[in-house]
């Protein structure tokens, strides 16, 4: 779900909910949370504790609050 920011609306009990959207294969380690509307492209992995606030892409390694993609998958770590 998500809440208005304007008071009088959430006095009035109003609220929304907006969909996630993740990818097969996807990976969330353990206490990840994601914010409504985002999505998660497929095979991503997303680090434990992150927040995810905005779309990943697919085939990334994300972590962070909020979270950020850190490498492509695939690419030879450093």
């Amino acid at each position: 779900p998500t809440h208005p920011i304007d008071p009088e609306q959430r006095r009035a009990k109003w609220e929304a909910a907006e969909p996630i959207t993740i990818g097969d294969n996807v990976w969330l380690g353990g206490g990840v949370i994601v914010c409504p509307g985002v999505t998660i492209g497929e095979n991503t992995v997303v680090g434990a504790g992150a927040v995810v606030t905005k779309d990943l892409p697919a085939n990334v390694v994300a972590v962070g609050n909020p979270a950020r993609v850190i490498r492509t998958i695939g690419e030879p770590e450093a």
